[in-house]
């Protein structure tokens, strides 16, 4: 595997990639919840190339090749139950961090205001990008995610498990687990079989982080509620979301759209909790829209 470069952001090193132009405007793409950059599949990053977009992706803290953070005093799955009872006092970073690790990147590469595109749990990251950091935020486009209020964007029930089951040790066990996971929320008509194994293989070959994801999870429920900082939003704003979503539901980003000012919402109806293949020229088409409407 070819060496990836490293950027020291925020007290941390984060993993990234970049294609296109430099010269270009830049799209800073933001991943979800113990997903690596590499779910931001390299054929989707060349569509915004080919719209003119430098396209910047990287592994947030906790996965792939990014810092892993040592919590040795924390036991994780009894502070992510704490957190969704209420006690939000354990988690050791919280989304504004992960976006405070974002800014680091960008400043490691020279780069001001961008167009940030983050999905699910990138697209809380974005959002909170925008109203922390506005002035590094040309456009936001939030994809497959939800506000922080509890009362929109919940999972179905019987997903909640699947957030926080333990991936088995055995590399096949491992593989199926994720092949599995990718089947239970992406849209029924356009899973892939194929591509969500060589997806699993890619990241297991990077390196899984066993507690990645319920540290990330536990930062998203401590993190509250985006909902008065997105209505004072000023900028260009798209919301993508799949009226098939099970993992976080439409409800969420109709309340997205809702709050921010402007706001356009492209409603999907045969997507659920993934980007497909299929859409990657109307989703790309979308961002670029967006994009131009900043200037």
């Amino acid at each position: 595997m070819n060496a990836v470069p490293t950027a020291a952001a925020n007290g941390i090193q984060l993993a990234y990639e970049t294609f296109g132009d430099p010269d270009d405007p830049t799209v800073l793409l933001v991943m979800g919840l113990g997903a690596q950059m590499v779910s931001w599949d390299e054929g989707f990053c060349a569509q915004l190339v080919e719209r003119g977009f430098h396209v910047v992706r990287f592994d947030n803290r906790d996965i792939g090749l990014s810092t892993w953070i040592d919590t040795p005093d924390l036991d994780v799955a009894a502070a992510v139950l704490a957190a969704f009872g209420g006690d939000l006092t354990q988690a050791p970073y919280l989304l504004t961090d992960m976006a405070d690790d974002a800014i680091g990147l960008l400043d490691h590469l020279g780069l001001g205001a961008v167009h940030v595109v983050g999905a699910s749990m990138g697209g809380m990251i974005a959002q909170t990008l925008a109203i922390e950091h506005p002035d590094r935020v040309r456009s936001l486009t939030s994809i497959m995610s939800t506000t922080g209020d509890p009362s929109v964007g919940a999972p179905s029930p019987e997903l909640l498990g699947t957030l926080i089951a333990e991936r088995p040790a055995d590399l096949e066990a491992s593989i199926a687990f994720s092949v599995a996971m990718s089947k239970a929320i992406s849209s029924p008509d356009h899973f892939d079989e194929e591509r969500a194994r060589a997806r699993a293989v890619r990241e297991i070959e990077r390196g899984i982080n066993p507690l990645g994801v319920p540290r990330q999870l536990l930062a998203i429920v401590s993190s509250g509620d985006r909902g008065e900082g997105l209505a004072a939003l000023d900028l260009p704003t798209l919301v993508v979301h799949g009226r098939q979503d099970r993992l976080v539901d439409f409800s969420g980003g109709q309340r997205t759209a809702e709050l921010v000012p402007g706001a356009d919402l492209l409603a999907i109806d045969d997507m659920a909790h993934d980007v497909p293949v299929a859409h990657w020229p109307r989703i790309a088409d979308a961002i670029a829209a967006v994009a131009h409407r900043a200037g």
